[in-house]
């Protein structure tokens, strides 16, 4: 990666629907990763529900875009960070979340995980990292 490149953090907070900002992270998101930015999520509070698995969304007339999550890879996001924290407090695990993954160019095309669980301490240092940080 040039060292130009800058690295943008797009933070989502917000449960995935009830509003447009999960969404419109998402869409902006996938912009940037095709302007070959160096794109991040991070997911704190009800965002974290952005990445549950088997959304349902029939009985409130809303198209589900949670499976929008698993193309990331292709747009060579591939890191997307979870407050731990931001889990437990709404009851859930990393067993509830979507499997994410990216295939590894360098190492034979393995498949490899986006998700990563960080604590709240961690996830500090991972914004503190960030030229520019976007929330939704």
């Amino acid at each position: 990666m040039e060292d130009d490149v800058k690295k943008f953090l797009y933070v989502n907070r917000k449960a995935p629907y009830g509003t447009i900002y999960a969404l419109e992270s998402l869409e902006v998101v996938l912009i940037g990763a095709a302007f070959d930015q160096d794109v991040s999520l991070a997911f704190l509070d009800d965002g974290v529900f952005q990445l549950t698995k088997s959304q349902d969304t029939a009985d409130i007339g809303v198209k589900n875009f949670s499976p929008t999550f698993r193309a990331l890879g292709d747009y060579e996001v591939t890191k997307l960070y979870v407050e731990k924290e931001s889990l437990e407090e709404r009851g859930l695990t990393a067993d509830d979340l979507q499997e994410i993954v990216w295939e590894d160019e360098d190492d034979d095309y393995e498949e490899k995980p986006s998700i990563r669980i960080v604590s709240r301490a961690e996830m500090a240092d991972v914004m503190a990292d960030q030229d520019v940080i976007l929330s939704f």
